[in-house]
């Protein structure tokens, strides 16, 4: 990125685009849904800069739980998924020299945290043993946002939206 306003536009493009991905296909589970929002996120921060990173994914994941309805969800959500885009971040730099490997392996470890992190919050609302219904869906939802997400970005490269 060349300057502050081309970071800006980016980052609530994405951010838009996170809220749309997260409310156009949702499949309904114990007290969420599953949705292709995480592809985004991971996205978000395999190709911005940490701060902006964060917020991208914090900020789109957020709108759409409050647009949702999930409103008890959004501060959560801000939070688990803002922190998914800062490990594909630092990840990506963790293991420069092997973009691929480090993509693989800093979006498992950010769809980790998402399972774990709505695991905990409900667990706190719902009891621990309901909210473990949610872990396989949650997980399958991580490994399509992987899957996805490497496509968005040889896409993005390909197209020179980013470097």
């Amino acid at each position: 990125m060349k300057n502050k306003t081309q970071k800006i536009v980016l980052s609530s493009l994405l951010a838009a685009l996170i809220c749309v991905a997260t409310m156009i296909i949702k499949i309904q589970t114990f007290k969420g849904y599953i949705n292709l929002g995480d592809c985004v996120v991971l996205l978000s921060g395999w190709i911005l800069s940490p701060m902006y990173a964060f917020l991208t994914a914090g900020v789109g994941s957020l709108l759409a739980d409050i647009f949702s309805g999930y409103v008890i969800y959004a501060p959560v959500t801000f939070l688990i998924k803002g922190f998914m885009a800062l490990i594909c971040c630092y990840g990506l730099k963790l293991f420069k020299k092997k973009p691929f490997v480090s993509r693989i392996t800093s979006g498992i470890l950010a769809e980790i945290v998402m399972v774990g992190g709505y695991y905990i919050f409900e667990g706190f609302m719902y009891g621990f043993i309901a909210s473990a219904v949610n872990i396989p869906l949650n997980a399958i939802q991580g490994i399509v946002g992987i899957i996805l997400g490497i496509m968005l970005v040889k896409i993005f490269k390909k197209s020179d939206i980013v470097n």
